[in-house]
């Protein structure tokens, strides 16, 4: 393959595991990737961006392939992938050039005559301080910041001049200092750093397991000990590194602070609730435990939309629904002008939103956000009328039954299909289980029929948020009673069931 046709690198920094944190551009690059190679610290929060289209492959912690430089063999991977003319999204932890082999890496790219792009992403030190309400420098205590490592190469000539950065007038912020802690804390004290220089330890930034401590430098390393504070850790030392509010716990984030909540909503779907549960305080993780398709067929939606004017109301049970139809509709060359004077309906609010995205005016939402209130709000009607029902290949009949004992005529047909998640891959089980779920939010009957069979005994651990009413039912023939229940069918309220949980049950840290 010529040059001309060769693919692209982009080594993008994924900041510090928090996906809020990621930049515009970084998301920009990794929608656009063919193949996304990853470090496996990067949280799985961080991958649920990529969609599942996407190739994944994970590099191991040493970066090696073989024999040589584990930097080298990366790039030369990252190579042979663009050769294939594939655009290569190469994801690496904080930012791609600090501590990163981003230069090891790039020698082959460069080397292939390959095109790179560098995407800065939040480095950990600005991450760690953040997180820890405290600032790197200071007017008055810190005029510089140094960054290093507390884990050197052993081929390495020199070391790390212990002596040069005790005299610092400033912060130190010390990457992959968990294992040596003992090394490089000696050999500033050796070098004269005062025992009492404040310390600040913060562990898993960012990650809904974030710990945040404060110590000082004579006794960071019995502490590391005592409280196996995990890496990735970053370790801020000097004036700076004493939180104002003297406890090295800075405010919690909100009510769903340091919690780790399951989205199973479907792949393409749920964004509202990942943003709400960040927005009070929690980490998401999209682990989808339906999968939404075409139906069976489309003929029978087909033939609906073509006599869509012979209806009197067109009622739409979800917005996967709304997006079926609509498809179908500009598939056929046809627009709202097809509908005549039929009127819409729609289930709830989001399904309604479904809607005005597509240009369409709802004409009827029921105060009641199921298949209950939209018979209810047409109980009154005058007379018979024809109604179209669009929605899954499964789900509850009720709608029907009861729009037909009122003598209405009823005609049904799939939009789209939902069907359950067979099994989760071994990569999920495993993000799953190395980090502690909280809460696990099922928002349908059929969702929680599925996370039922996938997650087994595991959910029974586990703080459960449902949607409505049917779901909680659907759990409880199961056994499981949910922990909370939304007050109405919608995110907003799910996550201030969660919330006001949470609020009402503080944790001794808190």
């Amino acid at each position: 393959m010529d040059r001309l046709h060769r693919g692209r690198v982009m080594f993008v920094g994924a900041g510090p595991g928090d996906p809020a944190l990621l930049t515009v551009r970084a998301v920009e690059c990794l929608h656009r990737a063919d193949v996304v190679v990853y470090d496996t610290l990067v949280p799985p929060e961080v991958l649920d961006i990529v969609a599942s289209t996407i190739e994944r492959l994970p590099v191991p912690r040493d970066g090696r392939e073989g024999n040589g430089d584990p930097g080298e063999a990366i790039g030369r991977l990252l190579a042979r992938l663009a050769i294939e003319g594939r655009t290569v999204v190469r994801l690496k932890g904080g930012d791609p050039a600090v501590f990163g082999r981003l230069s090891e890496e790039m020698g082959p790219v460069r080397e292939a005559g390959i095109p790179i792009e560098i995407v800065p992403g939040i480095t950990a030190a600005a991450a760690a301080a953040a997180a820890a309400g405290i600032p790197l420098t200071s007017r008055s205590a810190a005029s510089s910041l140094t960054i290093l490592t507390g884990h050197e190469a052993a081929d390495k000539r020199e070391g790390i001049d212990f002596g040069t950065l005790s005299n610092l007038p400033g912060t130190l912020a010390i990457y992959m200092g968990v294992e040596q802690v003992e090394k490089w804390s000696s050999g500033l004290l050796s070098a004269g750093k005062p025992a009492d220089t404040p310390v600040t330890i913060v562990s898993h930034c960012s990650w809904p397991d974030q710990r945040i401590a404060v110590s000082t430098l004579a006794h960071c390393a019995a502490d590391f000990a005592r409280h196996t504070w995990p890496a990735p850790a970053v370790v801020i030392v000097g004036e700076v590194a004493l939180p104002a509010t003297g406890h090295g716990s800075p405010a919690v984030r909100g009510p769903l602070g340091g919690r780790r909540v399951l989205n199973t909503r479907p792949s393409g779907q749920g964004d509202d609730l990942d943003a709400l549960i960040r927005a009070a305080g929690g980490s998401s993780l999209r682990v989808p435990t339906i999968r939404i398709g075409p139906p069976e067929s489309w003929q029978p939606l087909d033939d609906a939309i073509r006599h869509a004017d012979t209806f009197d109301w067109i009622v739409f049970a979800s917005s996967n629904g709304v997006r079926g139809f609509v498809s179908r509709l500009r598939e056929a060359g046809l627009d709202g002008r097809a509908l005549g004077t039929v009127r819409l309906a729609a289930i709830g609010p989001a399904t309604r939103q479904e809607l005005d995205r597509a240009g369409f005016a709802c004409d009827l939402q029921p105060e009641l956000f199921r298949s209950e209130g939209i018979v209810a709000a047409f109980g009154q009607l005058a007379g018979p009328a024809r109604f179209l029902l669009v929605r899954a290949n499964r789900g509850r009949d009720l709608m029907r039954r009861e729009l037909e004992a009122l003598g209405h005529f009823v005609t049904e047909v799939p939009a789209y299909s939902s069907e359950p998640i067979a099994a989760i891959d071994a990569t999920t089980a495993a993000a799953i289980d190395q980090s502690p779920v909280d809460w696990i939010t099922v928002t349908s009957s059929l969702i929680a029929e599925s996370a039922v069979q996938l997650f087994g005994p595991r959910i029974r651990h586990w703080r459960i948020a449902s949607l409505s009413p049917i779901t909680s039912a659907t759990l409880r023939r199961h056994g499981i009673d949910p922990t909370v229940e939304a007050a109405e069918a919608v995110s907003d309220s799910l996550v201030a069931a969660m919330a006001g949980w949470e609020t009402a049950h503080p944790s001794p840290s808190s």
